[in-house]
């Protein structure tokens, strides 16, 4: 019988988004076992709870993590803190040869959506993955694009209030520009924007995600819609709340009405809007906490494509 070899995973962060990744790489993980949970913040729910679950913790960041007794069998440390705390964390760890998994908008390594461009960068030491906001839509963005050309795409993401917690409230400004630029370097797009949105709604609402893509003119309709069904099949493999709200839309934006794109100038085509929505799975916060679940499902299954795809992780795992 094969041995089942996982390999070793560290989170920095135990916020929100740190905490609901231990509890989905402890149970849905094929490939990954929890070496370490840290933080800065004694008293934070994440660690009371890894420690209830027999993960090892500290309280010293990432500083904390090198002096563990099982630190020198961490293979991969997702990093869920801040854009500004993530150049020292990737510092660290690089010293030690440990691969790193920046869910912050810090953007030292490559832009990494599973379902776009993970295969590229299975050999790099860090990626980033980049906003809950562009792992929702990006991959439609890029759907699109790949049918036909998009002069323009703008993403609006409305996440609940509840849900954001501090490092989300914290890298705000990173979020849009890191998101605006992924949605040109990976989505395909001549130009974009991003929006979040953060509501204040009682009962809080689950994710909402807006795509709006100004394609080229007699674009394909038909097989951009399919492209769409397609890519929502893909992503909700691995998140399963992931859906279409409703069909896709598409408008004729003609000649002698063109849109004014700051930085493009006057363009006409094909507008088209997509409208999504994500479900949590509930692993750590309720259900509208799709914000959440998107991210951390990503890093999840980039992660277990990594153990699976660079066979000295398992190696160093034995």
């Amino acid at each position: 019988m094969e041995e089942d070899v996982r390999v070793s995973v560290a989170i920095i962060g135990s916020g929100n988004i740190g905490t609901d990744l231990m509890f989905k790489v402890m149970k849905r993980s094929k490939h990954l076992a929890m070496g370490a949970m840290v933080g800065i913040d004694p008293a934070s729910d994440g660690l009371a709870r890894a420690k209830r679950l027999g993960v090892p913790i500290s309280s010293e960041g990432v500083d904390g993590l090198v002096k563990l007794p099982n630190f020198k069998n961490i293979r991969i440390a997702f990093d869920a803190t801040s854009a500004g705390a993530h150049a020292r964390h990737n510092q660290v760890l690089q010293q030690h040869g440990v691969q790193v998994i920046d869910l912050t908008p810090a953007a030292i390594g490559p832009y990494v959506i599973p379902v776009v461009n993970l295969h590229q960068h299975l050999d790099s030491p860090n990626i980033n993955m980049v906003t809950c906001g562009g792992q929702a839509t990006i991959p439609i963005v890029y759907a699109v694009s790949r049918k036909t050309r998009v002069h323009y795409a703008e993403i609006v993401a409305s996440i609940a209030s509840k849900s954001g917690g501090a490092g989300t409230r914290a890298n705000i400004d990173e979020f849009t520009e890191t998101t605006s630029s992924a949605i040109v370097k990976l989505g395909g797009a001549a130009q974009g924007k991003a929006i979040i949105v953060l509501n204040p709604a009682e009962p809080p609402m689950i994710m909402r995600d807006t795509v709006y893509c100004l394609a080229e003119e007699g674009a394909d309709e038909g097989a951009i819609r399919k492209s769409v069904h397609d890519m929502v099949t893909q992503v909700a493999t691995y998140v399963p709340g992931y859906r279409l709200k409703q069909e896709v839309q598409f408008e004729k934006i003609l000649a002698e009405r063109p849109l004014n794109i700051p930085g493009l100038g006057l363009r006409h085509g094909l507008k088209v809007s997509i409208y999504l929505e994500v479900e949590g799975a509930g692993h750590y916060l309720p259900a509208y906490a799709g914000n959440l679940d998107i991210m951390t499902s990503a890093a999840l299954a980039a992660a277990e494509q990594l153990a699976v795809n660079r066979p000295a992780l398992a190696a160093s795992a034995r």
